[in-house]
């Protein structure tokens, strides 16, 4: 069988860990959602995020190719559904994470094409749901409060996101509940800790230059100047991609570990498979050019989604 990971290695549950039925679920349950998400946001919502949309896709994006050293030889990466909840709203940050996911998934092959139905409800839904849902209840509690709920929100986004996770291999066949959710558990527990800094600093970050852009807030309208910030952070992220940790993952160490690893199955076709561009071989500047492709795609078709929702709103 041909290796499904790839160097820099993919993040996500890749074909073959999950069973059928599981992810035909998780599919339909990610569709009925997000069908939801397209319905409830206003034309309104749309015209003033759009470019915040397209933004924050982007650096989620840029994100996600960082991973951080863990203990054992772990390593972890940014989920960013928190991040998302807080600047865009529930259904602005689930159809960001969903961008998100989804181009990893077809153009990098980064997580199953059958899985990615699981893959966007673990970590672009329901990771948006908590966050979310903790963030709206200490509205107006002050910067420090605020602060602190959204790391801890972030730090359960990462936490919940793995317990998923478990069920769903335990459920597949692929693994004994008792010891995948423990182990699943016990290495995200630290990831989580990562999530949560990092997510704190941007947030902090925005409170200190445009609070106006977090998602409570009554004006969400984003000037050329912060437009081009945006950019230039995301394509910076990216340039420190080649510099990320080369340690598997969380999900792939326990996959190592509990000896389910050889279950991966590859990606039938190859675009730019392990975000690199095979032309340029596996190096540092493949890796750059295929997060700076990758930037362009994900915040080119959020900012599409925003302003298609926009114009639909209007026509109708």
């Amino acid at each position: 069988m041909q290796p499904y990971f790839f160097s820099p290695e993919p993040l996500h549950i890749p074909d073959g860990f999950l069973s059928a039925p599981v992810a035909a679920f998780f599919w339909l349950l990610t569709a009925v959602v997000i069908g939801i998400a397209v319905r409830e946001s206003s034309g309104e919502f749309a015209e003033k995020q759009a470019p915040l949309m397209g933004i924050m896709a982007a650096f989620i994006f840029a994100g996600q190719m960082i991973n951080f050293p863990i203990v054992a030889g772990t390593s972890g990466h940014l989920l960013g559904g928190t991040l998302a909840a807080v600047t865009l709203g529930p259904w602005g940050g689930m159809l960001v994470m969903t961008t998100v996911v989804g181009v990893q998934a077809l153009i990098f092959q980064d997580g199953g094409l059958l899985a990615m139905g699981a893959n966007i409800f673990n970590m672009g839904i329901l990771t948006v749901v908590i966050a979310y849902g903790l963030y709206r209840g200490i509205a107006g509690r002050g910067r420090k409060i605020s602060l602190i709920v959204i790391g801890i929100a972030a730090w359960l986004t990462v936490i919940a996101s793995a317990f998923l996770t478990a069920l769903q291999l335990w459920l597949s066949g692929i693994a004994s509940l008792g010891i995948v959710l423990p182990v699943m558990l016990g290495v995200h527990f630290l990831i989580g800790l990562g999530e949560a800094l990092v997510t704190v600093a941007a947030v902090s970050f925005i409170m200190q230059t445009r609070p106006d852009l977090l998602a409570m807030k009554a004006q969400q309208k984003m000037g050329r100047s912060w437009i081009a910030v945006g950019v230039i952070a995301s394509l910076l992220v990216v340039f420190f991609a080649p510099f990320a940790s080369a340690n598997p993952d969380g999900l792939q160490r326990v996959a190592i570990e509990l000896g389910f690893i050889d279950s991966a199955t590859s990606a039938p076709f190859n675009v730019l498979p392990g975000y690199t561009v095979e032309a340029l071989g596996i190096s540092g500047l493949s890796t750059i050019a295929a997060g700076v492709i990758g930037i362009g795609i994900v915040g080119g078709i959020a900012l599409l989604v925003a302003v298609a929702l926009r114009h639909r709103d209007q026509q109708g």
